[in-house]
């Protein structure tokens, strides 16, 4: 029963953001003027969602590597790491 009610919160939610988001895209359509006074910054816009999404898999990227390559690893002090020559 708990595990059901779950689910079902879950829907209500994501049902809830989605018309959200919906009556969001219709409004803006009617403010100013709607998606075609959008036109002359357009450009400018993709482009800032373009260096974002580069951005933030940039970062990702190097996040996931520093922890591969063990430098996320706590230091031991009873152990330091040995050098290699």
């Amino acid at each position: 029963m708990k595990h059901g009610l779950t689910v079902l919160a879950l829907i209500v939610g994501l049902a809830a953001l989605a018309g959200l988001g919906g009556w969001t895209f219709y409004a803006g359509s009617k403010i100013g003027g709607g998606w075609g006074s959008l036109g002359p910054v357009l450009l400018f816009v993709i482009g800032g969602l373009v260096v974002v999404g580069a951005l933030t898999g940039g970062l990702m990227w190097l996040a996931f590597y520093s922890s591969r390559q063990g430098y996320d690893e706590p230091y031991d002090v009873n152990h330091p790491p040995r050098r290699e020559r």
